[in-house]
């Protein structure tokens, strides 16, 4: 079995909600960045070790949360020495727009994940795009990069679209499926 641990900053809960999916459907720790920008106690242990590093954000202004920016800084550590090197990366966010410019806080993490030299591994489903199509349905803003979610700005976690948790955990599935397969 894989170490998949999912590390990540929410803002009012709806990230949470998502990183708390996502860690469902890969049987992962969950890791979460404080209001300062910070790790608890043990989490870098926590990421050193792991097969799979799944990170999520908020999108916030076109780009991820101060927070976790500060996160992605400090991991300049681990970038000097390589240590997280040939790890499986992928990534996650949710924005109050349809659009929201998600897709600029997904190529972060990619970039971030590209510069620890890091494998990035994509949502690989197909979007809900038929005319049939609903708003609850999986992958619904049509995503392959990795996971998207929309919460009006008015709604709390508790209100989050089924079909986006759905596609989280599917997601954390499949990272964890190929973390095995890299294994091998």
């Amino acid at each position: 079995m894989a170490e998949v641990v999912v590390v990540y900053h929410s803002g009012y809960g709806h990230t949470q909600r998502m990183a708390q999916s996502v860690a469902e459907g890969a049987g992962a720790d969950v890791l979460a960045i404080d209001a300062d920008g910070n790790l608890p106690e043990g989490g870098w242990e926590m990421l050193n070790a792991a097969d799979a590093i799944i990170m999520g954000s908020p999108t916030y202004m076109g780009c991820v949360s101060w927070q976790f920016k500060k996160f992605a800084d400090a991991s300049s550590r681990p970038w000097y020495t390589q240590a997280w090197k040939d790890k499986l990366f992928a990534g996650f966010t949710n924005s109050a727009a349809m659009n929201g410019d998600k897709m600029s806080t997904l190529n972060y993490l990619f970039t971030l994940a590209m510069q620890h030299g890091g494998i990035w591994v994509g949502q690989g489903v197909l979007p809900s795009n038929s005319k049939a199509a609903q708003r609850n349905d999986a992958n619904y803003l049509g995503s392959y990069s990795g996971a998207m979610a929309q919460s009006p700005s008015d709604a709390g976690a508790s209100e989050m679209f089924p079909g986006d948790l759905e596609a989280a955990r599917n997601f954390g599935k499949r990272v964890a499926d190929v973390a095995v397969r890299f294994q091998r």
